[in-house]
């Protein structure tokens, strides 16, 4: 019984869209999640698209299940590609000054999403393998984005802004600072609080937030700015970042 209900699970492959149709895929689930979902107002919507000027200039990693249906994606800015758009996105949010100082190449993740339907360590180990492929292939040195964390249950959402101040913190010197701060409060510890799975996959690779984090009203959440000296990844997952040459 075990095997017969292995074999039933959806089987998944990552790669870069490769074609026009397959970002329009992407954009129409980053809608599904960002606009039907969350209840964001999003440019774009009256076609079933999240789509921006920023999506021209990115790469799209993207998760097929079995059938060929894109499960989930996020999109991908290089710092010779950003300068070439004007921008990261997370400049919108951010004052990123000291991020953009640093000596490296350097890797944007943004706009990540999966199927309500797929959200299991599956899908999600899935893209970050094409994440890690991709760092690896292309000699990045350092990756960022920005990781959502909802406020429907704002003590909640604090308690894990709490744990991040406590212990995933940049040092001083990679502190952003944020366009529209949120106006945060002590809370009583019960726990540290329930991490959301992109803040997760970024703290267990060995990212740190860097500092303020950004108000998003029109998503109801707030925006923690995550690095990732690739350098300082986590020894489980240096391999896979950095290829077999690299990895030592």
């Amino acid at each position: 019984m075990a095997h017969s209900a292995a074999q039933a699970l959806p089987r998944f492959r990552v790669e870069l869209a490769r074609d026009a149709d397959s970002i329009v895929e992407t954009q129409r689930l980053r809608y599904r999640v960002f606009a039907e979902e969350m209840g964001a107002q999003i440019d774009g919507g009256d076609q079933g698209l999240d789509a921006d000027a920023l999506d021209a200039h990115c790469e799209h990693l993207l998760v097929r299940d079995e059938h060929d249906r894109v499960v989930a994606c996020t999109r991908l800015l290089t710092g010779e590609r950003a300068a070439q758009a004007g921008g990261f996105y997370s400049e919108h949010e951010f004052d990123i000054g000291p991020i953009k100082a640093l000596v490296g190449r350097q890797l944007e993740v943004g706009r990540t999403c999966v199927d309500a339907d797929y959200r299991n360590g599956a899908t999600i180990a899935t893209l970050w393998s094409g994440l890690a492929d991709y760092v690896a292939s292309n000699r990045i040195d350092y990756l960022f984005g920005c990781a959502s964390v909802g406020l429907e249950d704002e003590d909640e959402a604090l308690r894990v802004l709490q744990a991040m101040n406590e212990r995933y913190l940049t040092a001083p010197d990679l502190r952003v600072r944020s366009h529209k701060s949120y106006p945060q409060r002590p809370v009583e510890a019960e726990g540290r609080g329930r991490m959301p799975p992109l803040v997760k996959a970024y703290v267990s690779l060995g990212a740190r937030s860097c500092g303020d984090v950004y108000w998003d009203e029109d998503f109801h959440c707030v925006d923690v700015f995550m690095l990732l000296n690739i350098k300082e990844l986590h020894p489980r997952y240096r391999r896979r970042f950095l290829g077999p040459k690299l990895a030592g």
